[in-house]
């Protein structure tokens, strides 16, 4: 009876066991994850956002937001660990050993007559004739009497003495944590432990796999679907214009699914009023349009109406189900502007190449949709050749208010930013009509706004000239108009990856052109230095093109900012393919000549350089060329989100 009591109490603590190994670790990774994210935050702080309460979570949302299927799971798990724990604790008796002589109080090797006037002693106490306690009874019977009787038997006590056991030697019992119940193996106990291991050790693993397989047959690593990609890639073309980005975007297989429902149809109507203007709908032909439009599938009108909902600031009067739908549909569009951009960068030739001119417009959407500002503001007009859209992404900023600071010759963004805060403040208060706790709301934002310097260095490893169809070690490059060579994401929240990544880099870069160790130490530290202050490495090989001079084109976009991108130009001289690469080269930024060249052939150069946006111009890029500086492949940033880093390299 002990030993199945015993082996139950083993069966709760195999249990606990079980539970606590996934669980804890589980649970650390959780919190940890929730800590990084939260630290990683970036709230505005203008007076706006701080008023409306959208960073101030209530109880009721926090209560939300904590009620998740995954975190009730982890709470249910921890009650049950809670109760295993308390209950073992207090349920199982601890194993006592058997000790005949603290049992009636003596010294080990006590007389015979000093064993006896104990026992009558104890028995006065606990006997039942004299103690009518059922505990007093119980305790008399199992430790009183069978320790008398074993220190008064001659044989008993000549085996406990010589054992440790009245009984003699023992042998090694063990147990096995299974209740009691499941040890009697008769009748319908043998069936309920039957299919609790197939269950167990059958059934749970094939359906975790089950579950699993139907999953990641169905989505991507990063929780895209597959026919979603298929879908990208099948409409995905070099020639798309960015305005018609928003038309591939919209197919998504997850947006597909999202439910259309009668009652939306009267909603929809209103909205497609108020934001057909955005809609390239051709005003010769409204009519013809606008049936055209309504005979699409229901899923890519919603879609369509709701993405310019947003970027219009008309989602306010959306429905109940409609904001729902709404709210959903921004949460899937990042990590889908992310694969899109992928897509878009896709080798599609043998040499490697990727179509740069879709990959921008997919980056300037999600710029738009981060921003919530609409296409169309981008489009030049009114004397500003890179459109209103980077003004209205600064709080209280209206075309209003853009054209009163055109009066005195701001009609760029830059410009505005390179304003000192004295004269902006003048500027926003005399000229725009803000107030002053508005004005200082501008330069909150502007603080947050990234500023960015691209230094590029390309070289040939082991070489000191660069050769043709030799490998090219670049900080970002490409080649043709509508090509991109490489491409790489950057994020310049992650320190400590970052550092990771450009000690490793720089490693074995310098390994490869045989550096010494003393060499290779201090060019890692060169580089951890950089990154610490703020900058980011970006490194990438591809083949060096045929000889000739070229001006290779280094595009670093913002996925959040609008007009934060920056164009770099670096003139590569290619020489011809010898045994011994000892040539030099020549690798200068901008516009400055080389010899061999000559100005005609500088002016054809410089006509490559627009990337061809529908909503973006060439003025901002010949000032961005004068910022960007040459070396080593590195981009300064000192807090900035995402960016895409594109090349291409215009023959």
């Amino acid at each position: 009876m002990a030993a199945a009591e015993e082996n139950s109490s083993m069966f709760l603590i195999f249990i606990l066991t079980m539970i606590a190994l996934p669980l804890v670790p589980y649970t650390i990774m959780r919190l940890c994850r929730a800590a990084t994210v939260k630290a990683k935050t970036i709230h505005c702080r203008c007076s706006g956002c701080h008023r409306s309460g959208k960073y101030r979570k209530s109880i009721y949302k926090r209560i939300s937001n904590f009620s998740t299927c995954s975190n009730l799971t982890i709470l249910l798990l921890w009650i049950v660990m809670i109760f295993l724990v308390y209950y073992i604790k207090h349920a199982n008796r601890e194993v006592q050993v058997f000790e005949p002589y603290s049992i009636l109080g003596l010294e080990p090797g006590a007389l015979e007559s000093d064993i006896k006037k104990s026992y009558r002693r104890l028995s006065i106490q606990y006997h039942p004739d004299k103690n009518p306690d059922p505990e007093a009874h119980k305790y008399f019977v199992e430790f009183i009497s069978k320790a008398y009787q074993a220190l008064t038997d001659p044989v008993s006590r000549e085996n406990y003495e010589k054992y440790g056991h009245p009984d003699g030697r023992q042998g090694l019992q063990m147990g096995i944590a299974l209740p009691k119940f499941l040890l009697n193996m008769d009748g319908a106990s043998g069936g309920i432990m039957l299919l609790g291991i197939v269950g167990l050790c059958i059934l749970l693993p094939l359906m975790i796999a089950v579950i699993y397989l139907s999953r990641s047959s169905k989505y991507t690593g990063n929780y895209v679907m597959h026919q979603t990609l298929s879908t990208y890639y099948y409409f995905m073309k070099p020639s798309l214009a960015p305005s018609k980005v928003v038309d591939v975007f919209i197919k998504a297989a997850e947006y597909m699914e999202m439910p259309v429902r009668r009652s939306d149809d009267e909603p929809l109507q209103k909205l497609f009023v108020a934001v057909r203007s955005e809609l390239n709908l051709d005003l010769k032909n409204i009519r013809t349009e606008q049936a055209k439009f309504w005979k699409q599938h229901p899923s890519l009108v919603k879609m369509e109406l709701l993405i310019q909902a947003h970027l219009t600031g008309e989602s306010f009067a959306l429905t109940p189900a409609l904001l729902k739908d709404y709210r959903h549909m921004l949460e899937l569009a990042p990590r889908l502007l992310e694969e899109l951009v992928k897509i878009a960068l896709l080798p599609r030739s043998p040499h490697g190449f990727g179509w740069l001119r879709p990959a921008i417009g997919v980056i300037e959407l999600s710029q738009n949709i981060i921003q919530a500002v609409s296409l169309s503001a981008r489009k030049a007009g009114g004397g500003n050749s890179e459109g209103i859209a980077p003004f209205l992404q600064l709080p209280h900023f209206t075309e209003a208010t853009v054209k009163k600071i055109a009066r005195k010759k701001i009609r760029a963004f830059q410009e505005l930013c390179d304003m000192s805060v004295e004269e902006r403040m003048a500027l926003l208060t005399q000229v725009a009509g803000l107030s002053d706790e508005e004005a200082q709301d501008v330069e909150l934002v502007l603080e947050m706004i990234p500023s960015i310097e691209v230094d590029i260095k390309c070289e040939t490893e082991g070489e000191e000239g660069i050769q043709e169809g030799r490998e090219l070690l670049a900080a970002s490059s490409g080649c043709g108009i509508e090509r991109s060579w490489l491409s790489q994401k950057v994020s310049f929240m992650d320190e400590a990856t970052a550092i990771t990544a450009a000690s490793k880099a720089i490693q074995e870069t310098q390994e490869a052109l045989g550096a010494s160790a003393k060499e290779i130490g201090v060019a890692v530290r060169e580089a951890v230095d950089k990154v610490k202050a703020g900058s980011r490495l970006v490194m990438g090989k591809f083949q060096a093109p045929a000889e000739g001079n070229h001006n290779l084109t280094s595009f670093c976009l913002c996925d959040a900012w609008i007009g934060r991108d920056t164009k770099t130009n670096l003139k590569l001289r290619v020489l011809k393919r010898s045994r011994a690469g000892t040539r030099a080269h020549v690798a200068e930024e901008g516009p400055v000549a080389e010899d061999g060249i000559d100005e005609e052939e500088e002016e054809e150069e410089e006509e490559y350089d627009d990337y061809e946006s529908e909503y973006s111009d060439d003025e901002d890029d010949e000032k961005s060329k004068g910022k960007s500086k040459v070396a080593n492949g590195v981009a300064h940033q000192s807090a900035e989100p995402d960016s895409d880093i594109d090349s291409d390299n215009d023959d």
